[in-house]
């Protein structure tokens, strides 16, 4: 039998599986009208394991475990079709749409703002870039941040949470985890790193360098180079390290910080543009108690808790799949309070304003244990 032969069968068969798919999906609607004129959830999870259960067993075993995803997909496409039906929203999407309405269409200008360091920090820099005049005030660790505007004394805290070299700030997802906070903008922020001394030391006599852990490991080839004979001392943060330099006594102490930093503490700077990539970048973020959703918000942030089984993450991705949601970021992060449990963070790419951004709203909850909308916001460079 030719390939041209086969092919016609094939395409003999899709348009028969068209037509089939076609009805099948009239009838989705159909119960889509009744579900919600009876008040019945869309999912009905006992009835779609059953369901594929049976299907397995009518065919061959090298086929049945192919109608797993097969129908995982399809039981996805579905719900989603009955979602299309549904008039009513859930509480967390009509708190978004609140949220879209009573949002002023720009930022503060000049509001008070909470950072983790000392003037010169990365944090600070990112602050002045997001706000026109903010007031910035600094706290000693980031669990001080959140504190701040739990309490009140500040209406933001922008926080640093992933370096394209280094990687995620891991403190700062925990602290999402356990805090109920909302993420109103995100920048991405060009870092560049020098070697700053005191006026006169050079190179050789460094002993010591002193920086942010996040900082050392975006240079470590210079470390490298250094070598094992210099100390590396990781400090709470970039600016200190510049500060500690500046108000030693010692004459072979250095600082790895930024250029604002060097200028700040009247530092000599002995190399420029230390870090290991030149597209050195940070993230950071800009956190609220209350929602708050500006104009051109295209990017959103979840957290997920899901259920321990063969397929949960799979689901969810198929959520994302089907509606046409981009997924930019999908990291998983310990449970604090729980041994060897996870819970996902999902950065995705989608508008607001989009059927399918509702559709995934009041729909989460059905495939998740549990799951935390973290915001929805622009990311500005």
């Amino acid at each position: 039998m030719s390939l041209d032969k086969l092919r016609d069968d094939i395409d003999r068969i899709d348009h028969e599986l068209i037509t089939l798919f076609k009805e099948r999906m009239d009838v989705v609607s159909q119960i889509a009208d009744y579900k919600k004129a009876n008040h019945f959830p869309t999912l009905d999870k006992s009835r779609e394991e059953a369901k594929v259960l049976a299907l397995a067993k009518k065919l061959p075993d090298e086929l049945s475990t192919y109608i797993y995803p097969l129908y995982d997909t399809l039981f996805e496409i579905s719900r989603n079709y009955q979602h299309l039906h549904k008039t009513d929203h859930s509480p967390l999407y009509h708190e978004i749409t609140q949220a879209i309405e009573q949002t002023p269409k720009m930022l503060k200008e000049n509001p008070v703002v909470a950072c983790q360091g000392i003037e010169g920090a990365y944090s600070g820099l990112a602050s002045k870039k997001l706000f026109k005049h903010p007031d910035v005030q600094y706290f000693n660790t980031f669990e001080g941040v959140f504190s701040a505007i739990e309490n009140g004394f500040c209406e933001y805290g922008v926080l640093p949470l992933e370096n394209s070299t280094a990687g995620s700030v891991n403190a700062v997802y925990r602290l999402l985890q356990v805090h109920d906070f909302k993420i109103v903008k995100s920048m991405r922020l060009k870092i560049d790193h020098n070697l700053a001394v005191k006026n006169g030391v050079k190179q050789a006599d460094i002993k010591e360098i002193i920086s942010h852990p996040q900082a050392l490991a975006q240079c470590a080839a210079l470390i490298e180079k250094i070598g094992t004979a210099v100390k590396i001392t990781p400090c709470e943060n970039t600016a200190l390290a510049a500060k500690l330099v500046a108000t030693s006594e010692r004459n072979d102490l250095a600082a790895i910080c930024s250029t604002h930093s060097v200028a700040r503490y009247g530092l000599d700077c002995l190399k420029r543009d230390v870090q290991d990539q030149s597209n050195n970048y940070t993230r950071f973020i800009c956190m609220a108690k209350n929602l708050e959703i500006y104009p051109g918000a295209d990017k959103t942030s979840i957290m997920a808790v899901l259920p321990h089984q063969p397929g949960a993450l799979y689901k969810v991705l198929a959520r994302f799949h089907a509606l046409g949601i981009n997924l930019q970021k999908l990291e998983s992060r310990p449970m604090p309070d729980k041994d060897f449990q996870f819970k996902f963070y999902f950065d995705l790419e989608t508008s607001i304003y989009s059927k399918e951004f509702a559709i995934l709203m009041d729909s989460l909850d059905e495939i998740c244990q549990e799951f935390k909308y973290l915001g929805s916001y622009l990311e500005v460079v």
